[in-house]
């Protein structure tokens, strides 16, 4: 193991050599470039690169500077676009300075590679920096200047000549820039704040001035002019000036101009004129929604909502309301119309609720239900709101016409329920009656109706009128779920304690259906009545065990009914629910009775003759001859059994 790591060692970190003479020097460094050689020759691209640059960086640890520069010659030969060789080419020349050398590679970069800002940089930093050399410095930036870079560029032209107090060329510079890219809002921004600092405040308005001339819609440019303006006490015009940015810039990019408003206003505004700069801004943004799609009813409900949270005008708020109303729906379909009409709920409670005008409400409803084509479509909504309006203001006469024309134009439930309801609350009964009538004669296969007419019936007492509504419902041909109509009647009677009644309409019902259900329901009544008959001269297991009698002989007729193959599962569940109650009635119950009924598993056996079993019977033959043993004679008779 020692032996192997020493070897990786040995392969990755060769051994130091140490060189004594010039000669042992002189065989190392040819060895060296004979390695750097054969790599260049042996590489491609990048790779080829790079050894390039590792064997320049070689030669200069040597020393040897002319075969360094031949080597940065040649890399920059073979691929002149990659500027990261001149930086480094350039960067050798003035490590080791020799100037005139880096002014030469600088030279030829910029002319091969002008787009290139960092090399224009670094011939300037030789220039100023390293040299000190102020109009050369001067004449590189002119040059670079007439490629038209961008802003960093110029604002390193610019702090050039500040550092040396050149106000007046820095302010030509400033003037070149903005005519370069007259549409980057930054340039105008750092030519004011240069004037603002030389306190030349007119120069710096009309820098921003000029800057929103040429460029109207850039919100960080905007808020700078603001924010001067507000810096040098002209609050009325950085008022105007936030005014003037949120008609122009985009919603989309408003946000921070938004809220630098509202914040300006907070500082040197009263509170009507912070809520109108809140208000204001918003407005403009739901003014172009709702102007890019007036069918958009949400941002009308969010428009609304604005003008009545924050301003307290009365004809602005009935303004954005008609205005927004008056965008009907163009197509006569009531899934386009279901947004639309909150809109006038939403105006006519306002009117009522807030401004307490009912002459206007009332006028509203009417409009309201005029537009809606109730021979397609209506709403029963608007329909009640608008009778339960003239309740409260205690014109019962005016809210029954609504209803009425409703019932007649657009019947529908809710309609009829609220309308019995308010007559119901008023102790209309005959009222109530008629319109239960006219509610069955416009929908018979409701049951739900037939069961609410029954449940007032029966709230008055009038227990045959009940009765007879009961009997005209389940008459009727046809029934949305006449389950629940007849479970009603027959838990009427068994409230009523008449049983017999309660037997007859079980009878009735088997006769029309024989559902699993109403005969379990027809046992279980049977079951349950034992302690209501009141026959207190029999002991109470007797009245139990009568009770018990009489629904196993509806279990009995149901079985007798279920005896079909395809009828077995509900024969099962019929037995289960018998076993259950057998087993609940202790005292009288016998469980055995429905034991005897429950099915039974049967295992079939099929006699199947194969070639298998003639060869059994072969073999046993066989054997029989050969071998007298009784017990292995009894092993085959039991293999032949089995197969």
């Amino acid at each position: 193991m020692r032996q192997a790591h020493e070897r990786r060692e040995s392969e990755t970190h060769p051994p130091r050599q140490n060189i004594t003479d010039a000669t042992e020097l002189a065989d190392h460094r040819l060895r060296k470039r004979k390695q750097f050689e054969d790599s260049i020759r042996s590489g491609v691209g990048r790779n080829k690169i790079s050894v390039y640059v590792k064997y320049a960086e070689w030669e200069e640890s040597q020393n040897d500077f002319a075969r360094a520069r031949s080597v940065w010659e040649r890399a920059v030969e073979m691929d002149y676009r990659d500027h990261t060789l001149w930086l480094k080419y350039g960067e050798f020349e003035m490590r080791n300075k020799f100037v005139d050398h880096a002014r030469n590679v600088w030279e030829r970069a910029v002319e091969l590679l002008p787009r290139v800002d960092q090399l224009w940089c670094k011939y300037v930093h030789m220039e100023e920096g390293v040299l000190g050399n102020v109009a050369g410095t001067r004449r590189v930036f002119e040059r670079w200047m007439r490629w038209m870079p961008d802003q960093r560029g110029w604002i390193s032209y610019v702090e050039f000549e500040l550092r040396y107090n050149e106000v007046e060329r820095a302010r030509a510079i400033f003037e070149r820039l903005v005519d370069c890219h007259p549409k980057v809002g930054a340039s105008w921004i750092r030519f004011a704040e240069f004037e603002m600092k030389n306190g030349e405040i007119e120069r710096a308005r009309n820098c921003y001035e000029r800057g929103v001339g040429k460029w109207g819609d850039d919100d960080v440019l905007f808020l700078a002019f603001a924010e001067f303006e507000e810096s040098c006490g002209e609050i009325e015009r950085a008022r105007c000036i936030y005014r003037y940015a949120l008609d122009r810039v985009p919603r989309g990019r408003a946000g921070e101009l938004y809220n630098k408003f509202v914040a300006f206003e907070k500082r040197y505004g009263d509170r009507e004129g912070i809520e109108d700069g809140i208000v204001g801004t918003m407005r403009l943004q739901y003014e172009g929604e709702v102007r890019m799609s007036t069918l958009n009813y949400d941002a009308w409900f969010d428009y609304i909502q604005l003008e009545e949270s924050f301003v307290n005008n009365k004809q602005r708020i009935e303004d954005v309301y008609e205005r927004a109303i008056a965008n009907v729906p163009p197509a006569q379909e009531k899934r386009y119309w279901q947004r639309y009409i909150y809109l006038w709920i939403n105006y006519i409670l306002y009117e009522e609720l807030v401004l307490l005008d009912v002459d206007r409400t009332r006028d509203l409803y009417n409009l309201c239900l005029k537009m809606i084509p109730h021979e397609k479509f209506s709403f029963a909504k608007i329909w009640l709101m608008a009778a339960q309006f003239e309740v409260r203001q205690l014109n019962i006469d005016r809210a029954r016409r609504i209803l009425g024309s409703a019932i007649g134009m657009a019947p529908k439930d809710k309609i009829f329920k609220e309308y019995i309801e308010i007559e119901l609350q008023l102790g209309n009964i005959e009222r109530c009656r008629k319109l239960y009538e006219k509610y069955l004669e416009w929908s018979l296969e409701k049951c739900c109706a037939w069961i609410k007419f029954a449940k007032l019936e029966r709230s008055l007492g009038e227990t045959e009128r009940v009765r007879a509504v009961f009997e005209l419902a389940i008459d009727q041909p046809a029934l949305d779920m006449p389950e629940l109509l007849w479970k009603a009647y027959i838990d009427l009677e068994i409230s009523e304690s008449e049983y017999m009644r309660t037997r007859a309409l079980y009878e009735r019902l088997l006769n029309r259906t024989k559902h699993l259900n109403v005969w379990i329901s027809y046992a279980k009544f049977e079951a349950s009545t034992m302690e209501k008959e009141g026959l207190h001269e029999e002991s109470d297991y007797e009245r139990k065990r009568k009770c018990l009698e009489r629904a196993r002989v509806v279990f009995e007729r149901a079985l007798s009914y279920y005896t079909t193959p395809e009828l077995k599962e509900e024969r099962a569940m019929l037995l289960e629910e018998w076993l259950n109650m057998e087993t609940s009635l202790v005292e009288v119950g016998d469980v055995d009775l429905v034991h005897v009924k429950l099915p039974k598993k049967l295992e079939k056996r099929t006699h199947i003759e194969t070639e298998n079993l003639k060869i059994l019977e072969a073999a046993y033959e066989w054997k029989k001859r050969k071998i007298g043993s009784a017990h292995e004679l009894q092993i085959l008779d039991l293999s032949l059994t089995i197969n």
